[in-house]
């Protein structure tokens, strides 16, 4: 992948909204993927310095912000930590979900494994989910987090028996290698800029999305 084949949304001085295709790391990793590519270094090779705000997960796609500035990089990450972002997911998930809407309200800790699990002792977290779509193995659902904790949506949905398609960490490891990618879009962004404009922003799922659907 090379800096211009990364779809912009909207360019400022100060933000960046951009569309992250699935298999690429939001920044640099270490271990094994130390070497593998980032958006930060390719927007870098592109724009000049950017600065992370939020992150999406490598195999996830989707919307995601970075700051261009040390000034709105405090904004933006400000509004992560507060919670004022509207954030939308597309999550399609194994198993038919019989309730239309739900909640997932479970403090979730992180392991040594790296994996997030539920715990009492945990962070408090919040997931609302609806059904959007039923298929013959899988449903697709459209989820809000209230919280951002780290592999939020997965692990709340593993939790309830529903595991993410394509997602070896939460799901059945060899029953998962069968799809190419995590089912896991950012499909809405919602929130204020810096002068108090509301901007909002949706991006459609890839391609590679829609064609894991067609075989759920």
């Amino acid at each position: 992948m090379k800096p211009e084949d990364i779809e912009v949304l909207k360019e400022t001085p100060e933000l960046l909204v951009v569309n992250k295709p699935s298999g690429v790391l939001t920044m640099p990793a270490r271990g094994d993927l130390a070497r593998a590519k980032h958006l930060v270094g390719l927007l870098h090779q592109r724009f000049g310095r950017v600065y992370v705000t939020h992150r999406l997960d490598k195999d996830a796609s989707g919307l995601i912000i970075f700051a261009r500035t040390p000034e709105a990089h405090k904004y933006y990450s400000g509004l992560f930590e507060t919670r004022a972002v509207e954030k939308t997911y597309l999550v399609a998930v194994e198993g038919q979900v019989r309730e239309r809407k739900g909640e997932i309200d479970k403090p979730l800790k992180q392991r040594g494994s790296g994996r997030m699990s539920v715990a009492f002792d945990g962070k408090p977290s919040l997931t609302r989910y609806a059904v959007l779509e039923k298929h013959k193995k899988a449903t697709v659902l459209e989820v809000s987090i209230v919280t951002g904790r780290r592999h939020q949506i997965r692990a709340h949905l593993y939790s309830i028996g529903h595991p993410v398609v394509g997602d070896p960490m939460y799901g059945d490891a060899a029953k998962q290698a069968a799809y190419p990618r995590l089912m896991l879009h950012s499909w809405k962004l919602k929130f204020k800029d810096t002068a108090g404009k509301t901007l909002s922003f949706e991006a459609d799922p890839p391609a590679d999305f829609l064609g894991v659907l067609k075989v759920l």
